[in-house]
């Protein structure tokens, strides 16, 4: 696991791998509420995959993908999220991939923390831009929190064509393009 903790308040422990520190008003006797501390953890991409198609609420899983990471607490898997190609062709050029999922089982800071995750990696493979999509009912303030920016609406429609028919299985309405880019 790597050692990168998140307690309830948002606040990161542990620094460089350690353990997180004991959590403020928490703990034993502190009278506070249980601090859930998230690890950053390596997880396959069928892993990931599996996990999606479990928890996800209106998705299944991509088809493939470049790489996944995961969320832990405690006591099991927490959250994933799935890094790949970007489906938009223009945005294909070698130095962009698109967070294609993520799927917590709704630990507070869970998403922020993968989003954050997937851009640090995404970076270290020598990528410039990391892009993904939200329903605009989504509020995005992991996005935000994890230091993306609103980019503006996009696409969204029916993936069917005459000459190709598909049955529609997620929403098709407009999406929210998000990005972070150095």
């Amino acid at each position: 696991m790597v050692g990168v903790g998140v307690g309830v308040g948002g606040r990161a422990g542990g620094g460089r791998g350690g353990p997180p520190g004991p959590p403020p008003g928490g703990g034993a006797g502190g009278g506070g509420p249980p601090v859930v501390t998230l690890l950053l953890c390596p997880i396959t991409l069928r892993e990931a995959r599996v996990f999606v198609d479990e928890h996800h609420r209106h998705h299944r899983a991509p088809q493939g993908g470049l790489f996944a990471v995961s969320v832990v607490d405690a006591a099991a898997i927490a959250g994933v999220a799935i890094v790949g190609r970007p489906v938009a062709r223009r945005l294909a050029d070698d130095y962009t991939a698109e967070v294609t999922r993520v799927c917590t089982l709704g630990a507070r800071n869970a998403c922020s923390l993968l989003y954050a995750a997937c851009w640090r990696a995404w970076r270290a493979m020598g990528g410039r831009r990391l892009v993904t999509y939200t329903l605009p009912e989504e509020s995005g303030a992991s996005l935000r929190g994890a230091g993306w920016r609103l980019i503006g609406e996009a696409g969204g429609g029916s993936w069917s064509r005459a000459s190709r028919p598909r049955v529609d299985t997620a929403p098709t309405q407009e999406k929210l393009r998000w990005e972070v880019a150095c």
